[in-house]
This record gives C-alpha cells, structure tokens and sequence, in this order.
C-alpha cells in the first residue's frame, strides 16, 4: 500500500525524535473523561534538546467529572489552575500537537511514564479529532513510528530492578534533572525526558547502585 506525503514523512527522517509526553485529565478513562492538557518534549537518541509543546483543552461537552479525581485535584490546587487556564477546543489542540511532531527533525517516537495511561489518552483524542493513530496498525502507520516506549521499562532494563519498583516514588530526584513533578504536565514531561535520556545515554547507571 501507498502511503500519501503526510503519512511517508515520518519515515524519511534520519535518527529518532522521542516524543516524551505527559497528560492531564479530570478521570481515568478517554471519552468518558476528558484530557485537560498535554505537553511534550522532544529529545534525540543522545538527548538533545529538540523543542516542548504544552497547551490545554476545553473538556468534551459530553463527558463528565470522576469523582475521586476530582478530589484528587482539590490537592493540587496550583496544577489545577495551570491545567485548565487558555483552554482551547479539542480538535485545534490535537491538530497543533499533530503538527508540532511531524516538524521534529527526527522519526517521532512517542514515550511516557506509563505508555499504558499517557498513550491511551493521547491515540483517543488523536482519533476523534484529527482522524489519525497514534501508534502502528495494519494500512495504518500513525503518527508516531512503532508502539511507543514505556519508560519504567527501559528503566527495569538499564536497572535490573523489578518492574514494580521503576515508578517516581522510587526514583532519586537527580534522575528527574531537579524538574519538580507538580501534576503541571510540561514539568513533568521535562522530568521524564531527563530520565529517559539518562537511560539511552547508559548515565542512570552511576545513579544505580545501592538503591
């Protein structure tokens, strides 16, 4: 099968650009619930800056609020305030982000912490708005090369530590890069970014030991 310009771009680009992303949402489940804000950072394989994107979404006029991430969020009543100011509609924030990737000068890659939670939210709303995957299918490259990278398994990797111990609690603060994780999506994101680079650089192995 042929694939049109916008869906062959991606795979003529030399080297990877990892799209680390994080979401913010008013519930656990796409559709249902709605994302609040999104936010990525884009690094090369040797962890070269390669640009951020953040901005927030108006909620989906169907969905509703869940309630204990409502209470949740009565926590946080600063990344609240960050994650629904300048709120824009659905499908112009999913088209900006959509086109905001395909201009990294790599094959986009998309990652988070976890894939399972960040990915999800992301392929909905990609789908309903821009009519494009996120991830590979049959016929159906997406947006992003592959299936995405799951961090804490790249972590559990380079670690050797068990799946369940590679989460934020567990992480030391150098392995954030000193980004406070305050549920402000660009924040967290630049958070994860510095992990994964530490990852692929093979540096996260100096911070290893005794933990």
């Amino acid at each position: 099968m042929e694939l049109d310009a916008k869906q062959a771009g991606n795979t003529m680009k030399q080297g990877i650009s990892f799209i680390v992303t994080d979401i913010e949402a008013d519930g656990p489940d796409p559709g249902r619930h709605s994302m609040l804000s999104l936010a990525s950072v884009a690094r090369s394989e040797s962890g070269e800056d390669q640009g951020e994107f953040t901005i927030n979404l108006k909620p989906l006029p169907e969905a509703v609020q869940e309630a204990g991430t409502m209470r949740w969020w009565q926590t946080h009543p600063l990344a609240w305030q960050e994650s629904t100011r300048n709120q824009l509609e659905p499908e112009t924030a999913m088209q900006a982000w959509s086109d905001w990737v395909e201009n990294r000068p790599g094959t986009p890659v998309f990652a988070a912490h976890p894939l399972s939670f960040d990915g999800a939210w992301v392929d909905w709303y990609l789908q309903k708005f821009t009519g494009r995957r996120l991830f590979y299918r049959a016929r159906d490259p997406g947006l992003s090369h592959g299936a995405g990278v799951d961090i804490p398994s790249i972590i559990m990797a380079k670690t050797g530590w068990e799946y369940q111990r590679c989460n934020r609690e567990n992480y030391p603060a150098t392995w954030l890069g000193g980004h406070d994780h305050n549920h402000r999506a660009l924040d967290d994101a630049r958070g994860y970014a510095h992990l994964l680079t530490l990852a692929l650089t093979g540096n996260i192995h100096q911070f290893a030991s005794g933990l």
